[in-house]
C-alpha cells in the first residue's frame, strides 16, 4: 500500500453554514485526522494523508464518503495536487523556489503553474545517481507526488461529465470518444 497527501474541495450550495457543522461533517465522515479549511465562502477544503492501492481510488472513495456528510447539493470542486507552483513544490521540499529554478524544470502549463507529474519527473531526475546531488530530500514530498496522477484524473473525469460531481458516480453516458477508438484496420 502507498500513501497519498492530498486535498479535496467541495462547493457548498447557496446558503450560510455553521463552520461548527461542516468541520463535524468531516470528522463523521470518519477522517479525524483531516485538515479542514473554511477560508473561503462557499467552499470546504479538507486536506487528507490515506493509504491505498492507487491515488485515483483512494481520493474518490475519500471524496464520496465526505460528500455523503456534507449538506445536500455540494459538490467535488477541485482535487489538488493538480496545476502546483514552484513555490508549493518547494515548500513540500523544505527548500527555497530559487532552488528549484536553478533546475531544468518543464515549461509551465497555466500561468506559472506546472502540472504535478511533470514537476515530480523533473524533480526525481534532478535527484537521479550519477548527476551533481540535488540538495533536497525528495522523499519528504512522496505521499504528495504520488496523489498527484490521482488528482489530474479526477479533476479531468469531472470537467468532461465522465464524473458527476454531485454524486461522484460515473457517467456510462459519457462512453470513450470515436476519436480515441482504434479502428480494426489501423
Amino acid at each position: 500500500m502507498a500513501k497519498f497527501e492530498f486535498e479535496v474541495v467541495f462547493a457548498l450550495p447557496d446558503g450560510e453554514f455553521d463552520v461548527l457543522d461542516l468541520s463535524n461533517a468531516v470528522f463523521e465522515a470518519g477522517f479525524e485526522d483531516a485538515v479542514v479549511g473554511l477560508g473561503q465562502r462557499g467552499l470546504v477544503a479538507v486536506a487528507l494523508e490515506l493509504e491505498g492501492d492507487d491515488a485515483e481510488s483512494v481520493i474518490v472513495s475519500a471524496a464520496r464518503d465526505i460528500l455523503k456528510h456534507l449538506p445536500p447539493g455540494s459538490a467535488l470542486r477541485e482535487v489538488r495536487p493538480d496545476l502546483v507552483s514552484l513555490a508549493e513544490v518547494a515548500k513540500r521540499l523544505h527548500i527555497k523556489r530559487q532552488a528549484l529554478q536553478k533546475r531544468r524544470m518543464p515549461a509551465p502549463a497555466l500561468c506559472g503553474h506546472y502540472r504535478i507529474t511533470e514537476i515530480a519527473e523533473a524533480i526525481m531526475e534532478a535527484n537521479a545517481a550519477g548527476r551533481r546531488k540535488a540538495r533536497f530530500d525528495v522523499h519528504v514530498a512522496d505521499s504528495w507526488f504520488a496523489a498527484g496522477r490521482g488528482a489530474q484524473i479526477v479533476n479531468a473525469r469531472i470537467a468532461l461529465g465522465q464524473v458527476d460531481p454531485f454524486s461522484l458516480e460515473y457517467n456510462e453516458k459519457s462512453g470513450v470518444p470515436k476519436v480515441y477508438l482504434l479502428s480494426d484496420n489501423a
